[in-house]
């Protein structure tokens, strides 16, 4: 069970950081990811985190997103700066198991590979 927020109507150059907290399931060792989908488009991953701290970002955001976590409070972050209109889309939050790639563990990459989705919150960026 994972819940997102933080959300909102932000001006064009602006930040936001929104919050995923997880519950009801011990997600120690899973990955950890954002997506996106606007109207019309396919969900596409955002960033990722893995249980080591690992992260990694889509070239449209890297250098104005980041992605991290606090174990403690089992909650998920995507700190967003520098946003621009083209990040306008429904946010959702990720988590499940590493994949085994030839015998190391790396996260999913695809939405079908993750199996707990929150319900998303919207952001949206005006000019």
């Amino acid at each position: 069970h994972v819940v997102e927020s933080g959300g909102g109507l932000v001006q064009e150059g602006g930040s936001l950081r929104l919050s995923c907290a997880a519950s009801g399931y011990n997600y120690n060792g899973y990955c950890m990811a954002w997506f996106r989908q606007a109207p019309g488009n396919v969900r596409e991953g955002v960033a990722a985190i893995e249980s080591d701290g690992t992260t990694s970002y889509a070239d449209s955001v890297k250098g104005r997103f980041t992605i991290s976590q606090d174990n403690a409070k089992n909650t998920l972050y995507l700190q967003m700066n520098s946003l621009k209109p083209e990040d306008t889309a429904m946010y959702y939050c990720a988590a499940d198991r590493p994949l085994s790639v030839a015998g190391t563990l790396t996260c999913p990459t695809r939405a079908y590979e993750y199996n707990y989705w929150g319900q998303g919150t919207q952001v949206t960026v005006s000019s």
